[in-house]
């Protein structure tokens, strides 16, 4: 595979950074990344990922667009209110970047299909808005063996950690928030959040996505980014792999 001359010239900044140069760009070319989600977190990370040059990019979503998902979610537009969401980030991608395939699944990932639609992933972003789906997703992120880049936002906050739990000194997503299925917090559409807050923690997301497939800078694995945007803050945690873990640990079925 190479790189045709318009992809060349689209692409040239990234070139030219000697820790992506056009080796990097070439396994983005080939990569295929998966997002949860079209909604806050994911509408401006597939903008990035598809101005990045990821070759694949699948969208889940059975959400549909809302005027009150108009003020944070970019992709769409208010003549596009009740239309699915996964549909319209497919083709707001096309026209962001031709050289991207990019397909939509208009349903709701769980742990019975979470398998199906994550294969042939190089990466994942979560950007989903509730615990189950989080759990399914990771599970299976885990079980194929798939970076997982976690992202999610509220009010003015925000965090993402990259997860790759089959590793040894990696811990999964499971070793960071346990394993009740019961676990809820507030939504968005309870407590609120900043519009920009979601493009601050998206752009961080795709970020960690490319990273995953042409490794540049410091391994961000096992890591929790917080952000504070009341405060202007960013602080980053060490996670710590659970040796008890039921999904990557010694306490494994």
């Amino acid at each position: 595979m190479t790189l045709s001359p318009d992809e060349l010239a689209r692409y040239a900044r990234h070139v030219i950074l000697p820790e992506i140069g056009g080796l990097g760009q070439l396994r983005l070319r080939r990569a295929q990344v998966t997002v949860i989600g079209a909604g806050g977190i994911g509408s401006p990370a597939l903008q990035y990922l598809a101005g990045a040059g990821f070759g694949r990019i699948v969208v889940v979503d059975d959400d549909r667009i809302d005027t009150s998902n108009l003020h944070r979610q970019t992709l769409f537009s208010g003549d596009e209110r009740g239309e699915a969401k996964a549909e319209r980030a497919v083709a707001a991608i096309t026209r962001i970047n031709p050289h991207v395939e990019a397909r939509a699944a208009v349903e709701r990932i769980d742990a019975g299909n979470a398998l199906r639609l994550l294969d042939g992933a190089d990466v994942v972003i979560d950007g989903s808005d509730n615990f189950a789906t989080r759990l399914a997703v990771a599970d299976a992120a885990l079980a194929l063996r798939i970076p997982l880049v976690s992202s999610a936002v509220s009010r003015f906050e925000g965090q993402v950690a990259v997860f790759r739990g089959w590793e040894r000194d990696k811990p999964c997503y499971r070793c960071f928030v346990g394993d009740d299925p019961a676990r809820e917090g507030l939504t968005c559409a309870e407590e609120g959040v900043l519009g920009p807050v979601t493009g601050v923690l998206g752009s961080m997301a795709a970020l960690e996505a490319i990273r995953a497939v042409a490794p540049f800078g410091e391994d961000s694995a096992g890591t929790l980014l917080l952000v504070d945007l009341l405060a202007l803050r960013f602080r980053t945690l060490r996670l710590p792999k659970d040796p008890g873990c039921l999904a990557c640990g010694t306490g494994r079925q």
